[in-house]
């Protein structure tokens, strides 16, 4: 009896020896880092992958959580690779003790037993599967994992590590590769073809060897019956459910700014952008289908923005990224190109403003020299005296020049520097007049910027295309005159065959026919567009009016089928008809050319002055000079007519503004100041 207590006492202290030896040798396992590289995503607004990016050695592996991936799989997964997996250490001694039975009594190897922790054990590794050293040490780690995972952290290593053919890696890029969907709902048939694939990733590869995948597929569906809640039907169903031979590619819609995304910000895995996937896969099938009639170096770009937001929801910057005979690769949404007439509307909302000019006020269109500067309509033609409204939506060049004259080609800048423009001048050259034709560098994003504040009323909203980037921006115009350019531009005869949906628009052609532009605006959205060479080459016969234009409207009937209505006009609108007009505003004569001795001169409040604004308490204006009676105009807009006082006293609100008083002889004066809120 005592020689057996001591051998049991030795026994047990061997035993003990043992445990605490293996729990020592489990707790120094050096366990590989567990933070995973993933492919860099960019994402819609809605989480709809736009691009992504492989990682090392250019595989694909995406990141996906646990919680995204179809339960039905991870369910069938389990049933057929592991299925104590919820309840064993890492290791199953019981898969152990049969596959070593199965080995012994038949003398080949029948079945593994290997548990998901091991495999991702194995993968983390990257070791083989055969050898006995190596089989030793994923039982370690897999030990070692399941102390310091949860079993969920466990399957989420898996979910990116496993293989699934060529280059695939993890569930998430197989289930893009080969049934083009997220795995968040998977069809049985998918799920069991997802969970024989890692097993023999090369030999099992669909579009090589789909009969070996269906055979797999189907022995995964067969023990599915036994182990899962999927019942006979489901899975006599499944089996009829085609392989999919084919690879797809993974998507990539925006490339130019998915690129941009990545080089602003390379450490980032995830970027949320707020373009609409839907939309940009369309505009980019317009692009690529409008210049196929043009020969293999024509390029085009479109952009959309939501204007109430500055978000920008589809950027094409060419018809095809990979395309280097049109140089795809240059994002022409960004490219410094001339913009022709389309920066006409700001020169007519700056006379506007400041009180000079009312849509149907007549302005010449005949030959003028301005310090030898000639300029000539597109046409070569000269029309009379022409309304401003009609000036504009023909953008005649002549009354363009003379109302920069006017306004000031400094003002007409530091307006698109309150846009949020950045234009470029030729070097060491000052703004001249030819900046009202075009003669100036800018680019889409800032032309689209500028369209975006005279649709919503002439405060500029910068555009983003980041999720949660959205500011708001400076006011460009008054609200009155954005509402009279939205109001002329919908006037614009629409292009051949195009409907007549009262889409307010502005084309343009740069010298030398080398950039065709067109911008357009609902009560929701702003829309542009450009065609042209990304080598600055001319194409001879290229018009905004009839390249761009059409594409425009295309573009416009992709977004809704219904305009969205632009405001009704703001308070201080003067929907007016030409004779109805003030005298004053009858006919454009230049402030510079009234303006003399005899005529007035506002004495108060000073050029420049900054006042406070106090709500109730209107501000005093005086004028000298002049010939009662006066008009006094805020912002080009009438606020009071006909009055003899000198001093009046003006209800107005806080911001930037034109004073603007003119007399009985049409003589003028003006001041800009600021109403400090």
């Amino acid at each position: 009896m005592r020689s057996v207590a001591i051998i049991t006492c030795v026994l047990a202290a061997l035993a003990i020896s043992a445990a605490l030896w293996v729990d020592r040798w489990i707790d120094e396992t050096e366990i590989p880092p567990l933070t995973l590289e993933t492919s860099a995503e960019v994402l819609d607004r809605d989480g709809a992958l736009l691009r992504a990016y492989t990682v090392e050695n250019g595989r694909w592996r995406l990141p996906v959580s646990y919680d995204a991936v179809d339960q039905g799989y991870l369910e069938m997964l389990v049933a057929y690779e592991d299925r104590r997996f919820w309840t064993h250490p890492g290791v199953d001694l019981r898969s152990f003790a049969r596959a070593g039975w199965q080995w012994l009594t038949t003398g080949r190897i029948v079945s593994g037993g290997s548990t998901l922790t091991m495999q991702v054990a194995r993968l983390l590794e990257d070791s083989g599967t055969g050898a006995w050293r190596g089989k030793i040490r994923q039982i370690r780690l897999a030990l070692a994992l399941e102390r310091r995972l949860s079993k969920e952290d466990i399957l989420g290593l898996y979910l990116h590590l496993a293989p699934f053919g060529g280059n695939i890696e993890g569930v998430r890029a197989a289930t893009l590769t080969w049934f083009g969907t997220e795995p968040h709902r998977l069809t049985a048939a998918q799920s069991a073809l997802l969970v024989a694939l890692p097993q023999a990733p090369t030999s099992r590869r669909p579009d090589r060897y789909p009969d070996a995948a269906q055979m797999a597929r189907d022995r995964v569906l067969t023990r599915a019956v036994r182990f899962t809640s999927l019942t006979e039907a489901e899975i006599a169903w499944a089996r009829e459910e085609p392989i999919p031979t084919e690879r797809r590619d993974f998507p990539a819609l925006a490339p130019h700014l998915s690129d941009r995304a990545l080089v602003e910000r390379p450490v980032q895995g995830t970027h949320h952008l707020t373009i609409d996937a839907d939309l940009q896969r369309q505009m980019e099938r317009l692009a690529s289908r409008a210049i196929g009639d043009f020969g293999p170096q024509m390029s085009a770009a479109i952009m959309v923005m939501d204007h109430e937001t500055g978000a920008v929801l589809a950027s094409v910057g060419s018809p095809d990224f990979t395309d280097t005979a049109r140089d795809g690769f240059v994002d022409m949404t960004q490219a410094v190109r001339s913009p022709g007439s389309v920066l006409k509307p700001l020169i007519y909302g700056l006379a506007f403003d400041a009180g000079i000019l009312h849509p149907q006020t007549l302005i010449e269109d005949r030959p003028i020299s301005i310090a030898g500067y000639a300029p000539q309509n597109f046409d070569e033609a000269f029309r009379g005296e022409v309304t401003a409204a009609v000036a504009l939506q023909q953008s005649l060049n002549i009354p363009a020049v003379t109302l920069l004259q006017e306004v000031g080609p400094h003002r007409m800048l530091a307006a698109m520097s309150r846009a949020g423009m950045e234009v470029s001048l030729p070097e060491g050259e000052e703004p001249g007049l030819a900046i009202a034709l075009g003669g100036l560098g800018a680019s889409m994003e800032d032309l689209m910027a500028l369209y975006g504040g005279i649709a919503r009323g002439g405060v500029a909203v910068p555009l983003h295309w980041r999720q949660g980037e959205g500011t708001e921006g400076q006011r460009i115009l008054s609200e009155t005159a954005a509402w009279y350019l939205g109001d002329i531009l919908s006037g614009v005869m629409p292009p051949a065959n195009a409907p007549r949906i009262g889409l307010s628009y502005k084309t343009g052609t740069s010298y030398g026919h080398r950039d065709a532009w067109a911008f357009g605006f609902d009560g929701r959205h702003v829309v542009g567009v450009w065609m042209g060479r990304a080598d600055g080459a001319s194409v001879p016969g290229a018009f905004g009016a009839a390249l761009s234009a059409p594409l425009l409207f295309e573009s416009f009937s992709r977004i809704s089928e219904d305009m969205t209505p632009r405001v009704p006009p703001p308070p201080g609108a003067l929907t007016l008809s030409h004779a109805a007009l003030p005298r004053t505003l009858q006919h454009f004569a230049p402030v510079s050319d009234l303006s003399d001795a005899d005529g007035p001169a506002i004495t108060f409040p000073p050029e420049g002055a900054v006042l406070a604004f106090q709500p109730g308490l209107p501000l005093t204006a005086r004028v000298a000079e002049g010939t009662p009676p006066f008009t006094w105009l805020w912002n080009g807009a009438p606020v009071v007519t006909r009055r003899h006082d000198r001093e009046i006293a003006l209800e107005i609100g806080a911001g930037f503004a034109e004073l603007t008083v003119i007399d009985a002889a049409g003589r003028a004066a003006r001041r800009t100041i600021e109403v400090a809120d």
